[in-house]
């Protein structure tokens, strides 16, 4: 089994999930879409447009694990000292609370924040979504915004979001629930479910099909690889990874 450095393994129903994740590894997102799609589940898991990675070549398959957030309904209150406007977040969130996500980031795990149509605030920037990837994010999708967008892709963060913003969370936006069915970019996603990002956008496939869409996509990918490869051939160009289809044959043999 390939480590989670590599793919996505761990988080919900640990062991099935692991092994879901696993046959994600390879596959595009239009492999899983055109697999989804001869299953009769048509636009299901389509992620909106709009929700984009922030930097190109950015790929990642694994389990959602979300966050479900709410537009404050309290503004935040005068800072007096530069000591306090720097720990504004600790301070906001002693005097109204927080909902955090510790011990539910695991190896593989995808984040997934419905940000509930708030006001623009970079609920994700490049500090706290490092904190993610080290306690084993693979991915970070928000229908919201995200900050520090230039150190983000510097870092290559794998953070999908739907706009660029500004500003910081207190008096903005609160998380109300962890680990429930939430909405983002216009589909449902559940703890579990197997959320895959590359360069044409965001897929999420519901956990109950996902073993049979992983088999039909990499049926899909092969025969594409194939049939490139013969492209590269005619026309003499040099083979790459994408027309390696002897490495993902020899992986999926393995699995």
């Amino acid at each position: 089994m390939p480590s989670a450095s590599t793919v996505s393994d761990g988080q919900t129903s640990e062991a099935q999930g692991s092994s879901l994740a696993a046959l994600y590894k390879y596959l595009r997102v239009v492999d899983v879409a055109d697999a989804m799609d001869g299953i009769g589940y048509f636009n299901i898991g389509l992620m909106s447009q709009e929700v984009r990675p922030l930097w190109l070549g950015m790929k990642f398959w694994g389990e959602a694990m979300t966050i479900r957030c709410v537009p404050s309904n309290r503004p935040m209150w005068k800072l007096d000292t530069t000591e306090d406007i720097v720990k504004a977040h600790g301070i906001w969130f002693k005097e109204v609370g927080h909902i955090g996500t510790k011990g539910l980031i695991k190896p593989g795990t995808v984040v997934v924040m419905d940000s509930g149509g708030g006001p623009e605030v970079g609920f994700w920037g490049s500090e706290n979504s490092l904190g993610a990837v080290a306690d084993g994010a693979v991915g970070i999708v928000t229908d919201g915004y995200c900050r520090d967008t230039a150190e983000v892709a510097l870092q290559k963060t794998p953070i999908c979001a739907r706009s660029r913003g500004r500003t910081i969370i207190p008096g903005r936006i609160q998380v109300a629930e962890v680990q429930g069915t939430i909405a983002c970019g216009g589909v449902q996603v559940r703890p579990g479910d197997i959320v895959g990002c590359d360069d044409d956008g965001i897929i999420v496939v519901p956990i109950e099909i996902a073993e049979e869409v992983a088999t039909h996509a990499r049926a899909i990918l092969l025969a594409d690889m194939h049939a490139r490869r013969k492209r590269y051939e005619r026309l003499e160009m040099t083979p790459d990874s994408t027309v390696d289809f002897d490495a993902v044959e020899a992986y999926y043999a393995n699995i």
